[in-house]
């Protein structure tokens, strides 16, 4: 009787203790430190051979979704590495593929039938597609704009995938890391001068969450070595869609 008496107290305080530690997305940081370089493109070809591991991580946040105890970083970690980590596992669910957008029905319907919107994910009782990821809780639950350097969609023009996990700990530093990592790539974002510049669609495509405390461009200048002036010439580059794969 006492021993069953332990073994329920021990199993208590593990349960609690991990509830508050949240989980570890050490394999994870392993599989993107392994298979993505420092431009953030994807050696798809090796981690599909090390698929398992993947799986095995994805299985860890689908078995323990964030609880209430955990912390706000613990939470947009989670959900950050989910995103990327997903959309890994689409690609290679699919893989050889061109571009993530040949995902999902061959008759594109917008929110119905692109490759953002396949049900794959299930987390705790609840399935979800990765629009449900991005929308429903990481923009919905936090008013964080960095996320958007740090959502990668598979996509050249995407921000690059980081090639370690994000961690609570260092959560707002690696955020940073992203956004002026993204505004210094002139692939992704031209400052001809102080007056000029052609940004990344996503500035455009989600001006409302840079614009909540300012202007865009004075979000912008807070990461950009180069600050444009108030009233700058702003354009759009074209968006290339290509899958980030290693060449």
């Amino acid at each position: 009787m006492m021993n069953l008496a332990v073994f329920i107290v021990t199993t208590f305080l593990t349960i609690s203790l991990f509830a508050q530690r949240g989980v570890s997305h050490k394999s994870y940081d392993e599989l993107l430190q392994k298979y993505v370089d420092e431009e953030g493109m994807v050696d798809y070809k090796g981690l599909k051979a090390d698929r398992s591991k993947l799986k095995s991580y994805l299985s860890i946040l689908e078995n323990n979704p964030p609880q209430k105890s955990w912390t706000r970083d613990q939470k947009l970690a989670y959900w950050i590495n989910a995103y990327n980590a997903f959309t890994l596992e689409l690609i290679l669910e699919h893989y050889p593929v061109a571009s993530i957008k040949d995902i999902g029905s061959t008759i594109k319907i917008p929110f119905v039938s692109t490759a953002w919107d396949i049900k794959f994910i299930n987390i705790g009782d609840e399935e979800y597609d990765l629009n449900n990821l991005e929308h429903g809780i990481i923009r919905k639950e936090f008013d964080e704009p960095r996320i958007h350097f740090a959502l990668v969609c598979a996509a050249v023009s995407c921000p690059k995938l980081q090639n370690r996990a994000y961690t609570p700990e260092q959560l707002d530093s690696q955020l940073t890391k992203a956004a002026k990592e993204f505004l210094a790539n002139p692939a992704k974002n031209e400052f001809k001068n102080s007056n000029q510049a052609t940004l990344s669609k996503l500035f455009n495509w989600y001006g409302g969450d840079f614009n909540n405390n300012g202007t865009l461009i004075e979000y912008i200048n807070q990461y950009s070595s180069t600050k444009l002036s108030k009233d700058a010439d702003i354009e759009w580059k074209d968006y290339d869609w290509a899958l980030n794969e290693q060449k």
